[in-house]
Parts: C-alpha cells; sequence; structure tokens
C-alpha cells in the first residue's frame, strides 16, 4: 500500500450566512484559474493557519461548546488559532470583519496590519463550528478544514463592500441557497452546503458536528460531540 505523505495542513473555512430567516444567502469566490487547489471553484472564503495566528488576542472567545467540539480527535492547542485563522482569512480574502472596536496595543503581526486600521480587534463569539473535513490522499494540497458558521448580522463591515478584498477570489458575491447549485463548487462545498440547507432557519449551533474523515486506510463520515473517543 502506498502511503499518501502530503503534508496536512490545519485551515478554517467561513460560511456566512445572510437573511437566514427569510431568503438565505452565502457569500461565496471564485479560486482563479492557476490555483493549485481546486482553480476556478466556487468556494467559501478561508485558507491555511499561519504560525503567528497562536498568537493573536482574540475580544471575543469561541463558545465553550465549539471550543470542546474543535479538540475532539484533534490537538487541543489548535482551537484558538483554528478562530484566529477564519477571521483573518475572511477578512483578506473579502474584506468583511469580524470584530469589535477597539484599539491594538504594542506592535502589531503584519497579517494583522490592515485588520487593526480598521479600527476593530477580532472576536470570535458569533462563530459556530459546524464541519470539518480532511482533504483524500492523492492530491496536491492536504487540509484538515475546520467549517464555521456566522450570520451576516455579526460583521462589522458593509456585507456589500468589498474593496478591501485582496484578489485571491474573484467573483465574490451573495449567492441564494435555492440558486447555489448550479455553481461549480468542489464535492465537499456541496457536502457542507447540505448541513447548512437543513439548518439555515437555525441559529443555535449543531448538537454535533459532521467530520469526512480521508486517510490513508479508509474514508469515515463520523460526528464530533466534543468528547474524547470512548476507543
Amino acid at each position: 500500500m502506498t502511503i499518501d505523505k502530503t503534508q496536512i495542513r490545519n485551515a478554517s473555512t467561513v460560511i456566512v450566512l445572510r437573511d437566514r430567516m427569510t431568503t438565505p444567502r452565502i457569500l461565496m469566490g471564485q479560486r482563479g484559474a492557476k490555483a493549485a487547489f481546486m482553480p476556478n471553484k466556487f468556494v467559501f472564503p478561508g485558507g491555511a493557519v499561519d504560525a503567528g495566528d497562536a498568537n493573536i488576542t482574540l475580544a471575543g472567545q469561541l463558545s465553550d461548546l465549539c471550543g470542546e467540539r474543535l479538540k475532539e480527535d484533534a490537538n487541543p492547542d489548535m482551537s484558538h488559532p483554528l478562530a484566529v485563522a477564519a477571521i483573518r482569512e475572511l477578512f483578506e480574502e473579502t474584506g468583511q470583519v469580524l470584530g469589535k472596536k477597539g484599539a491594538w496595543h504594542g506592535d502589531v503581526h503584519p497579517d494583522w496590519t490592515d485588520f487593526a486600521a480598521t479600527g476593530h480587534l477580532p472576536d470570535a463569539s458569533a462563530l459556530q463550528f459546524v464541519f470539518r473535513a480532511l482533504t483524500p490522499p492523492g492530491r496536491p494540497r492536504r487540509f484538515d478544514a475546520r467549517f464555521f458558521l456566522v450570520d451576516a448580522d455579526a460583521l462589522a463591515t458593509d456585507p456589500d463592500d468589498f474593496t478591501a478584498a485582496s484578489d485571491e477570489l474573484s467573483h465574490l458575491q451573495w449567492v441564494s441557497l435555492t440558486d447555489v447549485r448550479a455553481f461549480d463548487m468542489p464535492f465537499i462545498t456541496e457536502v457542507v452546503l447540505s448541513e447548512i440547507e437543513a439548518r439555515a432557519t437555525d441559529p443555535e449551533p449543531p448538537q454535533s458536528v459532521p467530520f469526512f474523515r480521508n486517510n490513508d486506510e479508509e474514508s469515515l463520515f463520523i460526528r464530533l460531540r466534543g468528547h474524547a473517543p470512548t476507543d
């Protein structure tokens, strides 16, 4: 049996949901044609955790419930940097700020200079951990991705203003859940969408979090409930 030795990186993805009680829409963008991972696909904003994410102070923490579920079958020290990465990637790729008004003290990490200039501190309290997926073996890049859901009402910025976004995603737009299946998306994005559609009008965190775990031995679809495995 050939073992896939591609490094698996921790990553955070953010699903921003708007008008959930009336005509729910989600924020998506298109990856570039030359992207090494999922070129041309429409995706949610997100990306790999950076080394500096562990040292960023949050103005508001993840809920205890979400924090415990992030620790299951994982390094318990990753909960904080995963939440930080979600906020950083959302800002970098869309220009949207998930934060509280406040001033940064001391030196600001270079990755956070533009965020700090908005006059906000990163706030993870509105994030809900809703899905986890491990990229299957054999792909050019592999990620252990945690998907976070957040209501657009929690954004500190105009949800229609993408002027501060980088060029990593193009065609940023709010897509209706009734129309999203017409877009060219990765398989795992479609799987996650099924979960989001099922709970679009429920503001509470899920009772358990689906984990699509692909490793060299097998592919499993399990659920994380916020406690250590018993086996």
